[in-house]
């Protein structure tokens, strides 16, 4: 079969390979997916650069978590009523060494989700790591219903992920973006208002929320902590998953003040309940008629490098997918 992969950490175009390799046989409890689309995530491109040191877990890894397509195979325990199922798939590359990009993929079958069938491929294969991410970051503190989100970054994958699961619980949700093209991505996810990310922004959210809001959904957690204090209600929230500096200053005092909670969110080591509970909430959505997430770029297989360097460089917002 044809498949990418990569033997060493660096550059996209120097370290990626596509040839032919054996096809992937499932174990017990596991399915084989013929794999339509393969979404490409930026966790994909930092363990490729090796972002955070860990090294090469394995001699070969076939890159990306998150993909779509058909069962075809089953191995012992899993019902041969899964073959010909149209599904979307996560975790495939998470501590495990072969992800979507190939024309098969084994994954648990827990890890395989029904595709419901008005949603095409290319859609599915977006939704496994932004969408665990963003249901957890939702739900983490407990909740949401009847309550105040903040959305930080609601135009990113995470984000509208973010504000359709929060919608879809009954928030009302705050949606922050930087451009008027962002806005019209948030308010077409759901957002109750959607704002800019300008010298008035903690003046405008305590105007839609005298009291502070109750949670927040955080994608800059550095960035933006000084922000998301001063605009928190007391005993309010932040789910943070992401940073754009590793070792963030915290304005200590004031979070006691307010009696803040601070919940750092990484889609690989969500519990497997919470990951099941983030499948049916997304499935649910999308059956409500939710479009999912936009996607900027397309790529073939056989460009998977430039595919990783749109990821790392983009020139508009969206997804970025792989057809196989």
């Amino acid at each position: 079969m044809r498949a990418a992969w990569y033997e060493r950490q660096g550059p996209a175009r120097d370290v990626l390979a596509v040839g032919e390799m054996d096809e992937p046989q499932p174990l017990a409890g596991e399915v084989r997916i013929g794999i339509a689309v393969s979404g490409v995530n930026p966790g994909d491109v930092k363990k490729r650069q090796d972002s955070f040191g860990i090294g090469m877990a394995y001699p070969r890894v076939v890159p990306h978590s998150d993909g779509a397509g058909t069962v075809d195979a089953v191995g012992a325990g899993v019902s041969r009523e899964w073959v010909g199922r149209r599904v979307w798939c996560y975790g495939a590359q998470s501590y495990r060494p072969f992800g979507t990009a190939a024309e098969y993929t084994v994954v648990p079958v827990r890890q395989a989700v029904l595709l419901p069938e008005s949603v095409p491929f290319e859609q599915g294969a977006c939704l496994g790591i932004p969408g665990i991410t963003a249901h957890r970051a939702v739900h983490v503190a407990g909740s949401v219903e009847g309550l105040t989100v903040l959305v930080q970054g609601g135009a990113g994958a995470v984000g509208a992920c973010a504000v359709q699961l929060a919608h879809c619980a009954g928030a009302r949700v705050i949606a922050t973006c930087r451009s008027e093209t962002d806005k019209q991505i948030v308010l077409r996810a759901g957002a109750d208002a959607s704002l800019l990310t300008d010298g008035t922004l903690v003046e405008r959210i305590r105007e839609l929320a005298p009291k502070g809001v109750d949670h927040i959904v955080e994608v800059a957690f550095a960035a933006n902590i000084n922000t998301d204090v001063a605009v928190l209600a007391q005993g309010g929230s932040i789910a943070a998953y992401a940073t754009n500096a590793p070792a963030p200053e915290i304005p200590f005092w004031q979070l006691v003040f307010i009696n803040a909670r601070i919940f750092c969110v990484g889609s690989d080591d969500v519990p497997a309940e919470a990951k099941l509970e983030a499948t049916r909430a997304i499935n649910q959505a999308l059956e409500a008629g939710w479009p999912g997430l936009e996607i900027a770029e397309r790529f073939p297989l056989d460009d998977i490098a430039r595919a990783h360097e749109f990821v790392e460089h983009p020139t508009k917002a969206g997804r970025t997918v792989v057809t196989i």
